[in-house]
């Protein structure tokens, strides 16, 4: 495997973390009262959901174009 699709791999596998983290931040008392209050998530939580899914999609991409 190459360099290349072996950093694909890991920034996938850190991006399905994250993404696994910020939904689970959704479902906490303090996320859903501060999403009721302001109808946002905080700044942290937004940062996984938005993160992960970047890094699924960069990791993806590399995994799926370098070269083998």
């Amino acid at each position: 495997m190459s360099p290349v699709r072996l950093l694909g791999l890991v920034v996938l596998v850190v991006g399905v973390v994250l993404l696994f983290f910020g939904i689970n931040a959704t479902d906490s008392i303090g996320e859903s009262i501060n999403e009721t209050l302001t109808g946002t998530y905080s700044d942290e939580t937004m940062f996984y959901l938005i993160g992960g899914i970047a890094a699924i999609v960069g990791g993806g991409v590399l995994f799926l174009m370098g070269k083998s």
